[in-house]
């Protein structure tokens, strides 16, 4: 677009409460952003209320529209419509495709064949080492990995994929020019320059509850399926599955420990029908895709210890592992040091320890 088209657009699409709903109507009804600002008020009627027409007639908040024009006039940056020819062709067919999303980073990453990998914002060290493994496999097979920047999984799946030739989408519930949560500030720096970061929201939006779900669909409509790698029963990686499976994507879901609270909502989507993966491989074929030579066994992998061995992979305390093992408390801690610096286990809140690999 044009910086005229782009400005029609905006000041059209940053008119305060004119939400997803109403733009997708407008310029379906006229056409064009022109065509909709030219527009009488009796024929904008049936699509808006007086107040959004009052609104429309006053325009967006001036400071925020010239923000975001020399915003988009940086390198990397873009705006998306569904009036373009490179809009994701899956994402179009959803039934309420974002009609505006931003863009920073690489654009191209938008025509690869996509899965998303969702999970806790809480995940276990194992769910955090599972998410980036099963990412940078998929990416390694060709796949551009989507999930949410959040903590614990997401940020584990952006990382994974970061490692394999498909690369990362991060789909983010705030505007481009913020990043949330803080945390990951580095990481999405580097999401900008290597993947591609996509908002549907307008620059300075703040994080805010109702914005995840919107943020989801946009994950669960870009791909082809979607992983849950750990979920609690409440998890908002359920909501993206949930959506996935509306929208006609397969899902899929890893299984853990019948103890663990992060696993309940896997097996919740087993029993619904999400198909159970051990593998990155697992995915590959259910979708016919070529599978990829195996990685490199992941840390802790190559262990033959008969303290990995007595641990299992559920979480433990050091008082039931010592039983196991008839060894004392000093012994068996200097053990556990050893290995968790060795990446064989993780340390968890509590006292317990896990097994990675």
């Amino acid at each position: 677009m044009t910086r005229e088209e782009t400005e029609a657009l905006l000041r059209i699409a940053l008119v305060p409460g004119l939400g997803e709903a109403h733009l997708r109507a407008l310029l379906a009804a006229f056409g064009s952003a022109p065509a909709v600002s030219a527009a009488s008020d009796s024929a904008l009627a049936p699509h808006l209320s007086a107040r959004l027409r009052e609104a429309l007639a006053d325009g967006p908040p001036a400071q925020l529209l010239e923000q975001t024009l020399g915003w988009l006039e940086q390198p990397g940056r873009f705006l998306l419509t569904l009036a373009d020819a490179d809009y994701p062709a899956l994402l179009r067919e959803i039934a309420d495709p974002p009609p505006l999303l931003y863009g920073l980073g690489r654009r191209e990453l938008l025509q690869n064949p996509c899965l998303g990998v969702v999970g806790s914002r809480q995940a276990t060290p194992q769910g955090e080492q599972n998410a980036e493994a099963f990412a940078e496999a998929l990416a390694q097979a060709g796949f551009t990995v989507a999930s949410g920047l959040a903590l614990g999984i997401d940020g584990a799946a952006h990382r994974g994929a970061l490692k394999g030739a498909g690369s990362t989408i991060a789909v983010v519930g705030t505007g481009l020019n913020l990043v949330y949560p803080a945390r990951h500030k580095v990481l999405a720096h580097r999401i900008a320059e290597e993947g591609l970061m996509l908002s549907s929201f307008a620059l300075d939006t703040p994080s805010a509850a109702g914005h995840f779900p919107r943020r989801n669909r946009i994950i669960s409509g870009l791909a082809r399926g979607v992983l849950v790698v750990e979920a609690a029963p409440s998890s908002g990686s359920l909501i993206t599955a949930r959506q996935a499976l509306e929208q006609g994507r397969e899902v899929f879901a890893v299984p853990g420990s019948i103890h663990a609270p992060q696993s309940k909502g896997c097996h919740a989507m087993i029993k619904q029908g999400a198909k159970l993966v051990e593998s990155a491989a697992d995915i590959l074929e259910e979708l016919a895709w070529p599978v990829m030579p195996p990685l490199p066994a992941a840390p802790g992998a190559a262990y033959a210890d008969p303290l990995l061995d007595a641990m299992g992979f559920d979480p433990l305390d050091v008082d039931t592992l010592a039983g196991r093992l008839g060894l004392t408390l000093e012994v068996l801690s200097v053990k556990l040091l050893a290995l968790e610096l060795e990446g064989a286990v993780a340390k968890l809140p509590g006292g317990r320890y896990q097994r990675l690999g």
